[in-house]
């Protein structure tokens, strides 16, 4: 947990530059609590002092790029990592050279990057970010490649009149082509099997 510390002045900003100053960081790096506004009181009569919290704000996007930069730099690659976020998330992009290699067989070594970064971010000591990690605009490459699959099955099982069993996929995978196909009047998606050998079924919709 980040270490919060506080402080009394005449004024809030007194107070902060107090904290700020202990902590070595600048306004921009902290989280300020007001305790208490402070007053002047009559006459100087009954005055107190602001009480202010200030916490050093979390640097999820350096936990996130040390983290992938220590695994790149053991696997011996050489990956510009580019990262901008929002309040709820956190999109790493990455480029270079070996994009193949980080990107693995139908994106397995892309999705385990992807989880282990979002551990490393989400350690419990801040709200929970959702991090989406993508080289090359694979994602939405693929996507489009999952959404012509489940099309094109779904039009076969209909045509054969025989269910259709895929080959093993991810959980991100097997939703696509759910929510491909959840509209379809003709088909019916389901998944058979355990992880990491789970399987996704179409199959004709019963009526």
């Amino acid at each position: 947990m980040s270490k919060s510390i506080t402080k009394s002045a005449k004024t809030v900003q007194a107070a902060v530059e107090l904290a700020l100053e202990e902590l070595k960081l600048s306004q921009d790096k902290v989280k300020i609590t007001v305790l208490e506004e402070g007053s002047r009181g009559l006459f100087g009569i009954g005055s107190k002092d602001a009480i202010v919290r200030v916490t050093p704000a979390l640097d999820l996007e350096s936990r996130a790029r040390d983290f992938l930069s220590e695994v790149f730099f053991n696997m011996g690659l050489k990956v510009d990592i580019d990262i901008t976020s929002t309040e709820k998330l956190m999109n790493i992009e990455l480029s270079g050279d070996s994009m193949g290699i980080i990107i693995g067989k139908r994106g397995d070594t892309l999705d385990a990057l992807e989880h282990l970064t979002s551990l490393c971010v989400n350690r419990g000591d801040g709200d929970y970010i959702k991090v989406v990690l993508d080289t090359e605009n694979y994602r939405a490459k693929r996507q489009e490649t999952l959404v012509k699959l489940a099309n094109s099955l779904a039009r076969g099982v209909v045509k054969n009149r025989r269910k259709v069993t895929l080959e093993p996929m991810s959980s991100n995978e097997r939703r696509i082509i759910h929510s491909t196909l959840q509209a379809n009047d003709n088909v019916e998606t389901y998944s058979i099997g355990e992880e990491p050998n789970r399987r996704l079924v179409i199959a004709l919709k019963k009526k």
